[in-house]
């Protein structure tokens, strides 16, 4: 699937590439994005090179994974990355990050939103999962904002720089944006 350019109010969401490695680089540089993702760590220019130039088109290309760079529309500034990667038939992974200075207003979560719409809409989705590290609370407040359920807590569901983690999973379905799914979909009933 060739790129696609998402608009959200106050966001411009775009694949990156070679001419973006440098704002990827600098902004991960923050030890709270390196803690709590798994990116390398220490996050070497090689790292975003790689992410920028050949992790990002190959994953647009094979359908594996939908990379967006969110962007201030006006000066073009990087306040945050999103990528969807798909899990198994109809189901995404949600995961992103904010850039230390754009954190707290909401960017994240806008286009959380918008590209959870464009996977239900385009890509057939009918499930974007999202998963955190128990702690990272930061991401937790994201998915609540967004209309996430938080189902629970997996244990040992991360691997995180080569240790097993406890972590949070939610769900985003198309019916909590108002939005038909591609599948039917039969909510368990609950036992009286």
């Amino acid at each position: 699937m060739d790129p696609v350019t998402l608009t959200s109010e106050r966001l411009l969401l775009r694949t990156v590439g070679a001419h973006d490695t440098d704002a990827v680089y600098d902004a991960v540089q923050d030890p709270d994005i390196q803690r709590w993702t798994t990116i390398p760590s220490p996050y070497l220019r090689e790292h975003a090179t790689a992410f920028t130039e050949q992790m990002v088109p190959d994953g647009w290309a094979d359908g594996s994974m939908f990379t967006f760079g969110v962007f201030l529309p006006v000066g073009g500034e990087l306040a945050g990355m999103l990528g969807i990667s798909m899990r198994s038939l109809g189901v995404g992974e949600i995961g992103f990050w904010a850039a230390k200075e754009h954190r707290g207003n909401g960017y994240i979560t806008e286009a959380t939103l918008t590209a959870s719409r464009w996977a239900f809409t385009q890509l057939s989705i009918d499930r974007v999962e999202w998963r955190a590290e128990v702690g990272n609370t930061g991401s937790r407040a994201v998915a609540e904002r967004a209309g996430f359920t938080i189902e629970g807590t997996l244990r040992s569901g991360i691997n995180n720089k080569g240790v097993r983690r406890d972590c949070w999973v939610g769900s985003l379905l198309p019916s909590d944006l108002g939005l038909p799914s591609t599948a039917p979909y039969l909510p368990a009933q609950r036992q009286v």
